[in-house]
């Protein structure tokens, strides 16, 4: 009876460990990408790269940033399990201090549906020329 049991539960066990792993997963490279400092008007210009770990297409449903000055982009195909996508970001560096933004990319996958990733560092004004 004991033997029934566990071989019962371990089936359990081993059904759930499946169901976890089922689906599209997804993987960010970084959560933070730093620009350190840099100089108004520079490329504000980043990637992270998304990897699907599951084993069903990734799809990249939205990409949001969190101001208007933070401009995400995300691939469109679906990303197929093992692959990899960009999740591309513009930030306005007309604007001059520090850079402490953060984009949420939204997908289907089952690990974690909403991933949240930043970008930081800070912008400095041209040098001023004396008369």
């Amino acid at each position: 009876m004991y033997r029934t049991i566990a071989a019962f539960l371990i089936g359990i066990g081993a059904t759930t460990l499946v169901a976890q792993n089922s689906g599209a997963m997804i993987q960010v490279d970084k959560t933070v990408h730093d620009y350190g400092t840099i100089q108004q008007g520079a490329n504000g210009e980043c990637t992270f790269t998304v990897t699907n770990s599951g084993n069903a297409p990734l799809i990249l449903t939205n990409c949001k940033g969190s101001c208007s000055c933070t401009v995400p982009k995300c691939d469109t195909e679906p990303i197929k399990p093992g692959g990899h996508g960009t999740v591309t970001v513009k930030y306005d560096t007309q604007r001059v201090g520090p850079i402490n933004k953060s984009v949420t990319i939204t997908s289907n996958a089952t690990n974690e549906p909403d991933v949240i990733v930043r970008i930081k560092g800070t912008v400095v004004g041209a040098p001023t020329s004396a008369p």
